[in-house]
Protein backbone atom coordinates (compact mmCIF):
# COMPACT_ATOMS: atom_id res chain seq x y z
CA UNK A 1 0.00 0.00 0.00
CA UNK A 2 1.17 3.51 -0.68
CA UNK A 3 2.88 5.56 1.96
CA UNK A 4 0.36 8.38 1.50
CA UNK A 5 -3.20 7.21 2.08
CA UNK A 6 -6.05 9.18 0.59
CA UNK A 7 -8.47 10.40 3.31
CA UNK A 8 -11.41 8.42 1.91
CA UNK A 9 -9.39 5.19 1.89
CA UNK A 10 -8.15 5.92 5.39
CA UNK A 11 -11.74 6.39 6.57
CA UNK A 12 -12.72 3.07 4.97
CA UNK A 13 -9.82 1.27 6.60
CA UNK A 14 -10.66 2.81 9.97
CA UNK A 15 -14.22 1.54 9.69
CA UNK A 16 -13.01 -1.97 8.85
CA UNK A 17 -10.62 -1.87 11.80
CA UNK A 18 -13.44 -0.93 14.13
CA UNK A 19 -15.52 -3.90 12.94
CA UNK A 20 -12.88 -6.44 13.97
CA UNK A 21 -12.44 -5.24 17.56
CA UNK A 22 -13.87 -7.14 20.50
CA UNK A 23 -17.27 -6.22 21.81
CA UNK A 24 -17.28 -4.20 25.07
CA UNK A 25 -16.71 -6.24 28.23
CA UNK A 26 -20.05 -5.25 29.74
CA UNK A 27 -21.97 -7.09 26.97
CA UNK A 28 -21.10 -10.46 28.57
CA UNK A 29 -23.03 -10.03 31.85
CA UNK A 30 -25.78 -8.19 29.98
CA UNK A 31 -26.39 -11.14 27.66
CA UNK A 32 -25.54 -14.15 29.85
CA UNK A 33 -25.89 -12.91 33.44
CA UNK A 34 -23.28 -12.19 36.11
CA UNK A 35 -21.77 -15.63 36.55
CA UNK A 36 -21.18 -16.74 32.96
CA UNK A 37 -17.65 -16.03 31.74
CA UNK A 38 -17.39 -15.77 27.97
CA UNK A 39 -14.87 -13.91 25.84
CA UNK A 40 -16.29 -10.63 24.47
CA UNK A 41 -14.77 -11.43 21.07
CA UNK A 42 -17.64 -13.84 20.52
CA UNK A 43 -20.08 -10.92 20.28
CA UNK A 44 -18.17 -9.25 17.47
CA UNK A 45 -20.27 -9.16 14.31
CA UNK A 46 -17.49 -9.43 11.74
CA UNK A 47 -14.27 -11.31 12.35
CA UNK A 48 -11.54 -10.36 9.92
CA UNK A 49 -7.78 -10.68 10.18
CA UNK A 50 -5.16 -8.90 8.10
CA UNK A 51 -3.57 -12.29 7.42
CA UNK A 52 -6.64 -14.35 6.50
CA UNK A 53 -9.11 -12.08 4.74
CA UNK A 54 -8.26 -9.10 2.58
CA UNK A 55 -10.43 -6.04 2.02
CA UNK A 56 -11.19 -4.21 -1.16
CA UNK A 57 -10.24 -0.86 0.37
Amino acid sequence: MARYKHPSRKKRLARLRKQTRWAPFWTVPKIYGKTRRIHPGRHTKLKRSWRRTKTKA
